[in-house]
């Protein structure tokens, strides 16, 4: 799959918008898959919970399908992990793969494609801020970026709608 192919895969804020519900965040990782969740306005992201990743069995994708039933969630949002230079590698790959995997099961609720571009660096960092290392890092590091891929998504949603004066 050429560059081009994949941002056009992105999604854009917005669009296609199902209105109020909540939404999960997922960052895909070959070890781990960190879940957020929206609160049902939305307006805020909040760690759910990190899925051992599950490659060859897709026991994630059961779980992370169970999750999108427990809580009425309305719109799935995968990050894309794109290089700085606009480009992707195997890691983009397995993200459209699950996120593929993922729309299969759970349809009609869309699944959308966001950039997240060092979101775990940055969640990375703001824990170690926090003083949270090592071990535990690693526990959180993955939800904490699935927060941000979610609330970035939430806030360019909402500054769509405020562009176009449906506050």
């Amino acid at each position: 799959m050429a560059d081009d192919a994949v941002g056009r895969r992105l999604d854009r804020p917005g669009e296609s918008d199902p209105g109020r519900g909540r939404r999960l965040g997922v960052d895909v990782g070959s070890v781990r898959v960190g879940i957020a969740l929206s609160d049902p306005d939305p307006i805020l992201a909040s760690p759910l919970v990190t899925l051992t990743r599950d490659a060859t069995g897709d026991k994630d994708v059961d779980q992370l399908v169970e999750l999108v039933t427990e809580h009425d969630v309305v719109e799935v949002v995968v990050g894309l992990p794109r290089t700085l230079k606009d480009r992707h590698g195997p890691a983009a790959e397995a993200a459209l793969d699950y996120a593929d995997k993922v729309a299969a099961r759970i349809a009609p609720v869309p699944v959308r494609l966001a950039d997240e571009r060092l979101t775990t660096v940055t969640a990375s960092r703001m824990l170690s801020q926090r003083g949270v290392k090592g071990r535990k890092l690693r526990a959180v590091v993955d939800q904490a970026a699935a927060v941000e891929i979610l609330q970035a998504w939430i806030d360019a949603v909402a500054a769509h709608r405020a562009r176009k004066g449906d506050t």
